[in-house]
């Protein structure tokens, strides 16, 4: 084998190593871009399913509430309906404490938006650094 052929057989391995590293990173890429993808239309989807099913709540508990009250307050008209009312609004007013906790502890503690896209990027920084000796 000639020089020339020797160096033409070298550039072409190199040639085609440089372009399958050039395709293994628009695959690792693309296959990233996927996830965050799929992340953003879960976590859509979980939140219009959490506002659907909490303004149904928000609206059926109100309505037993209301009817519940008026009933308690009616049955209870000529003796106590000062106290039953009082008794009802304390109840309300702590009931609507204790949500707005769980509401801000609901909020704090959600997952983190595209963690696993950022655990698949530090795998592949970690894959893609030398290692050090």
């Amino acid at each position: 084998m000639s020089d020339s052929e020797s160096s033409a057989g070298h550039a072409t391995g190199l040639l085609a190593s440089l372009q399958r590293l050039l395709a293994t990173l628009i695959e690792i890429v693309q296959t990233r871009v996927a996830i965050v993808a799929t992340e953003y239309e879960e976590e859509r989807e979980r939140i219009r399913e959490l506002v659907v099913f909490g303004f149904l709540a928000l609206f059926f508990v109100s309505l037993g509430v209301v009817l519940l009250t008026l009933f308690v307050v009616m049955l209870l008209w000529e003796t106590h309906r000062l106290y039953v009312m009082g008794g009802f609004a304390l109840l309300y007013l702590g009931l609507g404490v204790a949500a707005v906790v769980f509401l801000r502890r609901r909020l704090k503690s959600r997952p983190r938006l595209f963690a696993t896209t950022l655990a698949e990027f530090a795998k592949d920084r970690d894959q893609l650094t030398p290692p050090q000796t």
